[in-house]
């Protein structure tokens, strides 16, 4: 992504996170992360049925944000509790829906050293950045 950021980077992380020292946190954004493209490991095909099914996602995230849809924590963040994505009509079983929202504390241990690469590619990252990658650290015990 870095040839494609017009700016530098760091300042307009920057930026944000003295947004969110400035302002009401209640009207803040949100941040979500999906992996539309996370696969079987026996079969390699894609596990989500599609992005015409996104829409499922953000109906969850909207949920969220009114204080209907239910969520269950993990190591790195808040995921649709059991049942709380809306699977109707979609030919997708629980089994592939709970691989969909794994979320695996050795997968992030090895995503731990892709990301300090990123930091040292961007340089000055500011230090509440890096504090989130120590809370990550701690959060899967890497």
């Amino acid at each position: 992504m870095l040839p494609f950021i017009g700016y530098n980077a760091n300042d307009y992380i920057a930026h944000w996170i003295k947004i969110g020292q400035t302002h009401d946190p209640a009207q803040l954004p949100r941040i979500y992360q999906v992996n539309w493209f996370r696969r079987d490991d026996e079969t390699g095909k894609f596990l989500w049925p599609g992005f015409g099914e996104n829409s499922r996602v953000l109906k969850w995230i909207v949920g969220r944000l009114e204080g209907t849809a239910e969520g269950k924590d993990t190591v790195v963040g808040i995921v649709p509790a059991d049942g709380a994505l809306d699977t109707d009509g979609l030919d997708v079983s629980a089994e592939v829906v709970e691989k969909c929202l794994k979320v695996d504390p050795e997968d992030w241990k090895k995503e731990i050293p892709l990301i300090e690469e990123w930091f040292e590619k961007l340089g000055n990252v500011p230090q509440e950045v890096k504090e989130q990658l120590d809370i990550l650290k701690a959060n899967v015990n890497a």
